[in-house]
């Protein structure tokens, strides 16, 4: 199901066609290749002072199905629901401190985020879908998996092809799952010169 944005202005066609399906195909794994391309893609995000303070983990219920269980078990119920049927889990994680020197990093949150985004495009392009999710218990996940303190969790980050919406058993998802997407107006979030100025 194609579910184009509806632009005031032309944009690029992987950014108008990504969207955040619920609908995975569990029985088509993503290859080893499209993983690797994936984390390629987040590798060349930009960052501050070139430092690169993403880390992303990485579970692929076909390369390690107990470790893939692990990280679902991480999740929120409502994630849970429609979540088991995404082969490949991802969890986002930002460094607090620049390498170079251990100094605070303010910005690391703001660089793992457009790593995040190279990673959603990039699945776009090879023909997947990427959910990003907030719903699951980070500090069950940093126990699980011995994340260090110094690296904040941000979001998890479901992949995998999309299905038919009739996968979705939950009434509300799969109606979430059908509707159109919106957008605020331009001008309520982007402001010309002084702030609250719309820009268009």
């Amino acid at each position: 199901m194609k579910k184009l944005a509806i632009t005031s202005q032309p944009i690029n066609l992987i950014i108008a066609e990504r969207w955040s399906c619920r609908a995975y195909d569990i029985n088509k794994p993503v290859s080893r290749e499209q993983i690797i391309s994936i984390c390629e893609a987040g590798r060349w995000a930009p960052s501050c002072n070139g430092d690169e303070p993403w880390r992303f983990m990485v579970w692929d219920i076909y390369h390690n199905k107990k470790a893939h269980e692990r990280a679902f078990n991480c999740l929120g119920e409502w994630n849970q629901k429609w979540v088991k049927n995404a082969p490949v889990l991802l969890a986002a994680c930002a460094d607090s401190k620049f390498r170079k020197d251990g100094k605070p990093n303010r910005w690391g949150q703001f660089d793992t985020g457009a790593a995040s985004m190279n990673i959603y495009l990039q699945s776009v392009t090879l023909g997947l879908m990427a959910h990003p999710m907030g719903g699951f218990d980070k500090d069950k996940l940093r126990n699980e998996f011995n994340i260090p303190e110094q690296f904040e969790i941000m979001a998890m980050i479901a992949i995998g092809y999309q299905a038919e919406a009739d996968v979705i058993e939950d009434e509300k998802q799969r109606a979430s799952e059908l509707k159109a997407r919106e957008r605020r107006p331009i001008g309520t979030m982007f402001f010309d010169s002084e702030w609250e100025n719309g820009i268009f």
